[in-house]
């Protein structure tokens, strides 16, 4: 949610040592689907295609392009798939799309996914507002997935949203966050990214889940993905790459103000949310 720019001189101005920071950091640009998606308009094909084309040409190596969900509860997805087969696609960058069950896994294959991602939460109220489904429930639905997307020799992505906070539960405890994390990565996610949902996560917060989180999965399968709602995003990053996290995700810096205030805003009556 925090743009690369602003990471950078952010952290160049607090005047760390090198040692206290990977020395390598993966950015996931996930702004065509993850900020698209909580547009009020329909962005057209044509538009979300230059945007990632752009992208493609920024030395970015991974762009998440849309979402094969139900275009009933996210209609500004819809044209995912005609978006995945007219991007002009570039060798050293990955495309993943979010496939929440067998059914939009199937589309994604027909549209040319090489990479997908599935998702689940670490709250049972969220899972079951989010996407009608218990977090057993959805995590059978990930299983699924990622069974097939290993019979296609596609990589598979996950997500776990609600890692420290959920607008209905509130405070998350670390232990069901490690649950999952550990289940997903089980079934052959690559990478599962941990999603401060809400934006509610402190440096605190979030390193206390990390060091829970990272006595089940190794450190190269995690990433961190932070929404910037109550201006704590950026710190969350640092301490995270302090603790060795070493993905970032990311938002393109034009969907940074939208989404710090439409993420909590969503609540009710946008489903799919991570």
């Amino acid at each position: 949610m925090i743009p690369l720019r602003m990471l950078r001189l952010s952290l160049r101005n607090l005047s760390v040592t090198s040692q206290a920071l990977p020395s390598r950091v993966k950015v996931v640009e996930v702004g065509p689907r993850d900020g698209l998606q909580n547009e009020k308009g329909i962005v057209s094909t044509a538009t979300k295609v230059e945007l990632i084309d752009r992208l493609s040409a920024t030395g970015l190596t991974a762009i998440e392009v849309g979402s094969f969900v139900s275009p009933k509860w996210v209609p500004q997805m819809a044209n995912s798939s005609e978006v995945l087969k007219q991007i002009t696609r570039v060798s050293h960058v990955s495309y993943p799309v979010l496939t929440p069950n067998i059914k939009g896994f199937q589309a994604a294959l027909s549209a040319g996914a090489k990479e997908v991602a599935v998702f689940t939460a670490a709250s049972e109220t969220f899972s079951q507002k989010n996407t009608n489904a218990s977090v057993e429930e959805s995590l059978s639905r990930c299983q699924e997935v990622c069974s097939a997307a290993k019979e296609k020799n596609l990589k598979v992505r996950g997500y776990v949203s609600c890692v420290v906070g959920c607008p209905y539960e509130g405070p998350i405890q670390p232990a069901p966050v490690a649950k999952v994390v550990k289940q997903l990565y089980l079934m052959g996610c690559y990478e599962v990214s941990l999603g401060d949902t809400i934006g509610v996560g402190t440096p605190g917060s979030v390193e206390s889940m990390l060091r829970v989180v990272l006595s089940e999965v190794p450190v190269s399968s995690l990433a961190i993905h932070c929404h910037n709602t109550y201006g704590q995003a950026l710190a969350n990053i640092y301490r995270s790459l302090q603790v060795d996290a070493h993905m970032l995700q990311e938002q393109v810096a034009i969907l940074q103000q939208k989404m710090s205030c439409t993420c909590f805003m969503a609540w009710g009556y946008k489903r799919v949310l991570i």
